[in-house]
Protein backbone atom coordinates (compact mmCIF):
# COMPACT_ATOMS: atom_id res chain seq x y z
CA UNK A 1 0.00 0.00 0.00
CA UNK A 2 1.40 3.40 -0.98
CA UNK A 3 2.01 5.81 1.85
CA UNK A 4 3.50 9.32 2.06
CA UNK A 5 6.27 10.46 4.37
CA UNK A 6 5.24 12.10 7.64
CA UNK A 7 6.97 15.43 6.94
CA UNK A 8 8.90 15.67 10.21
CA UNK A 9 9.37 19.34 11.22
CA UNK A 10 12.36 21.09 9.68
CA UNK A 11 15.14 21.76 12.16
CA UNK A 12 14.56 18.46 13.99
CA UNK A 13 17.94 17.05 15.06
CA UNK A 14 19.08 13.83 13.42
CA UNK A 15 18.26 10.99 15.80
CA UNK A 16 21.20 9.14 17.26
CA UNK A 17 21.88 5.77 15.68
CA UNK A 18 24.49 3.05 15.57
CA UNK A 19 23.69 0.33 13.04
CA UNK A 20 25.61 -2.38 11.21
CA UNK A 21 26.11 -2.26 7.48
CA UNK A 22 25.98 -5.37 5.31
CA UNK A 23 29.57 -6.22 6.35
CA UNK A 24 28.75 -5.75 10.07
CA UNK A 25 30.68 -2.45 10.35
CA UNK A 26 28.88 -0.07 12.69
CA UNK A 27 27.96 3.40 11.43
CA UNK A 28 26.64 6.07 13.78
CA UNK A 29 25.38 9.62 13.67
CA UNK A 30 28.59 10.68 15.39
CA UNK A 31 30.52 9.60 12.28
CA UNK A 32 28.94 12.51 10.39
CA UNK A 33 29.33 15.30 12.96
CA UNK A 34 31.45 18.16 11.65
CA UNK A 35 30.75 17.25 8.03
CA UNK A 36 28.72 18.97 5.31
CA UNK A 37 25.49 17.19 6.28
CA UNK A 38 23.93 13.77 5.94
CA UNK A 39 21.38 12.12 3.66
CA UNK A 40 19.47 9.24 5.24
CA UNK A 41 17.37 7.12 2.90
CA UNK A 42 14.94 4.56 4.28
CA UNK A 43 14.91 1.83 1.68
CA UNK A 44 13.83 -1.72 0.93
CA UNK A 45 14.70 -4.27 -1.69
CA UNK A 46 11.15 -5.48 -2.33
CA UNK A 47 9.51 -2.06 -2.83
CA UNK A 48 8.62 -1.10 -6.43
CA UNK A 49 8.92 2.60 -5.56
CA UNK A 50 12.54 2.08 -4.47
CA UNK A 51 13.34 -0.17 -7.43
CA UNK A 52 11.99 2.54 -9.73
CA UNK A 53 14.60 5.09 -8.62
CA UNK A 54 17.44 3.06 -7.05
CA UNK A 55 19.89 3.41 -9.96
CA UNK A 56 19.18 7.14 -10.31
CA UNK A 57 19.72 7.51 -6.55
CA UNK A 58 23.11 5.81 -6.83
CA UNK A 59 24.12 8.14 -9.64
CA UNK A 60 22.91 11.23 -7.76
CA UNK A 61 24.76 10.34 -4.58
CA UNK A 62 27.95 9.59 -6.54
CA UNK A 63 27.70 13.02 -8.20
CA UNK A 64 27.19 15.05 -5.00
CA UNK A 65 29.60 15.19 -2.06
CA UNK A 66 27.02 14.47 0.64
CA UNK A 67 27.57 11.59 3.06
CA UNK A 68 24.73 9.12 2.62
CA UNK A 69 23.41 6.03 4.33
CA UNK A 70 20.48 3.83 3.40
CA UNK A 71 18.61 2.09 6.19
CA UNK A 72 16.32 -0.90 5.90
CA UNK A 73 13.94 -0.98 8.84
CA UNK A 74 11.52 -3.55 7.39
CA UNK A 75 10.72 -6.78 9.23
CA UNK A 76 12.92 -9.18 7.26
CA UNK A 77 11.27 -12.23 8.85
CA UNK A 78 7.96 -11.28 7.25
CA UNK A 79 9.60 -9.79 4.11
CA UNK A 80 12.58 -12.05 3.28
CA UNK A 81 13.48 -9.97 0.21
CA UNK A 82 14.63 -7.35 2.75
CA UNK A 83 17.05 -9.70 4.51
CA UNK A 84 20.67 -8.48 4.50
CA UNK A 85 21.89 -10.82 1.74
CA UNK A 86 19.10 -9.54 -0.52
CA UNK A 87 19.94 -5.94 0.39
CA UNK A 88 23.48 -6.63 -0.81
CA UNK A 89 22.03 -7.79 -4.16
CA UNK A 90 20.08 -4.54 -4.35
CA UNK A 91 23.10 -2.36 -3.57
CA UNK A 92 25.10 -4.10 -6.30
CA UNK A 93 22.22 -3.91 -8.81
CA UNK A 94 21.66 -0.20 -8.08
CA UNK A 95 25.35 0.74 -8.01
CA UNK A 96 25.16 2.06 -4.45
CA UNK A 97 28.54 2.92 -3.00
CA UNK A 98 27.19 4.26 0.31
CA UNK A 99 26.60 2.12 3.41
CA UNK A 100 23.35 0.13 3.59
CA UNK A 101 22.43 -0.26 7.25
CA UNK A 102 20.16 -2.82 8.87
CA UNK A 103 17.75 -1.66 11.58
CA UNK A 104 16.72 -5.06 12.90
CA UNK A 105 15.18 -3.66 16.11
CA UNK A 106 13.25 -1.04 14.10
CA UNK A 107 14.11 1.51 16.82
CA UNK A 108 16.01 3.78 14.44
CA UNK A 109 13.19 3.86 11.90
CA UNK A 110 10.80 4.85 14.67
CA UNK A 111 13.20 7.53 15.97
CA UNK A 112 13.42 9.10 12.49
CA UNK A 113 9.63 8.75 12.06
CA UNK A 114 10.17 6.93 8.77
CA UNK A 115 6.88 6.00 7.16
CA UNK A 116 7.64 4.65 3.70
CA UNK A 117 10.30 3.43 1.32
CA UNK A 118 11.84 5.47 -0.03
CA UNK A 119 11.77 8.12 2.67
CA UNK A 120 14.45 10.82 2.43
CA UNK A 121 15.84 12.82 5.37
CA UNK A 122 18.48 15.42 4.50
CA UNK A 123 20.36 17.05 7.37
CA UNK A 124 22.54 20.15 7.21
CA UNK A 125 26.04 20.57 8.66
CA UNK A 126 24.56 20.94 12.16
CA UNK A 127 22.68 17.67 11.58
CA UNK A 128 19.34 19.51 11.69
CA UNK A 129 16.63 18.41 9.26
CA UNK A 130 16.80 20.62 6.17
CA UNK A 131 14.67 18.59 3.74
CA UNK A 132 12.22 15.74 3.90
CA UNK A 133 10.47 14.98 0.71
CA UNK A 134 10.39 13.40 -2.68
CA UNK A 135 13.26 12.29 -4.89
CA UNK A 136 11.40 13.84 -7.83
CA UNK A 137 7.93 13.68 -9.38
CA UNK A 138 8.46 10.24 -10.90
CA UNK A 139 6.62 7.20 -9.54
CA UNK A 140 6.24 3.71 -10.95
CA UNK A 141 3.73 3.87 -13.76
CA UNK A 142 3.38 7.65 -14.18
CA UNK A 143 5.67 7.68 -17.24
CA UNK A 144 8.11 10.23 -15.84
CA UNK A 145 11.74 9.09 -15.61
CA UNK A 146 13.49 9.35 -12.24
CA UNK A 147 15.80 12.38 -12.28
CA UNK A 148 16.28 13.17 -8.61
CA UNK A 149 15.85 16.85 -9.38
CA UNK A 150 14.05 17.69 -6.12
CA UNK A 151 16.53 15.87 -3.92
CA UNK A 152 19.47 17.23 -5.96
CA UNK A 153 18.28 20.82 -5.46
CA UNK A 154 17.89 20.19 -1.73
CA UNK A 155 21.38 18.69 -1.40
CA UNK A 156 22.90 21.58 -3.37
CA UNK A 157 21.20 24.11 -1.08
CA UNK A 158 22.48 22.30 2.03
CA UNK A 159 26.00 22.14 0.61
CA UNK A 160 25.79 25.89 -0.10
CA UNK A 161 24.67 26.53 3.50
CA UNK A 162 21.24 27.74 2.38
CA UNK A 163 17.76 26.69 3.50
CA UNK A 164 15.87 24.39 1.15
CA UNK A 165 12.90 26.36 -0.23
CA UNK A 166 9.49 25.06 0.74
CA UNK A 167 7.09 23.52 0.10
CA UNK A 168 8.67 20.07 0.16
CA UNK A 169 6.55 17.46 -1.60
CA UNK A 170 6.27 14.30 0.53
CA UNK A 171 7.99 11.15 -0.60
CA UNK A 172 5.64 8.34 -1.52
CA UNK A 173 6.27 4.62 -1.43
CA UNK A 174 5.62 1.31 0.28
CA UNK A 175 4.77 1.50 3.96
CA UNK A 176 7.50 0.46 6.40
CA UNK A 177 6.86 -3.15 7.37
CA UNK A 178 6.73 -2.94 11.16
CA UNK A 179 6.67 -6.07 13.29
CA UNK A 180 3.36 -6.74 15.02
CA UNK A 181 5.01 -6.69 18.46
Amino acid sequence: MALSSLMVPLGTPAPDFALPDLDQRIHSRADFEGGPGLLVVFSANHCPYVKHLESALGELVDALPIPTVAICTNDAAAYPDDAPFRLRDQAIRAGWTFPYLVDESQEVGRAFRAACTPDFFLYDAALALAYRGAFDESTPGNGKPPTGNELRAAVEAVLDGKPVPEPHRPSMGCSIKWRAD
